[in-house]
């Protein structure tokens, strides 16, 4: 997950609504059903999945009062936490 990714991508939940990157998420998801798709390209559309579920996880401690960039912060730490253990 990167950081400035999630952070620009929450930006466009704000300025927009977050229906659609659910919407996206679930055409990339159909989308890797697709028996074709190279492992590089399947890793692609991972990351991208997954920088989209923590933007919107980003979006939902905002919406609970928490600060926006403390929301990033907090997420990114237990992302971090995750990986380490």
């Amino acid at each position: 997950m990167k950081l400035p990714v999630i952070k620009h991508l929450s930006q466009f939940i704000e300025d927009n609504d977050e229906d659609f990157l659910v919407e996206t998420i679930e055409t990339l998801e159909h989308l890797t059903e697709l028996p074709s798709l190279k492992d590089e390209e399947l890793d692609v559309i991972g990351e991208i999945i997954s920088n989209m579920y923590g933007a919107l996880e980003v979006n939902k401690m905002i919406k609970e009062g928490t600060p926006k960039k403390e929301a990033l912060n907090s997420f990114m730490k237990r992302v971090m936490g995750s990986i380490d253990n």
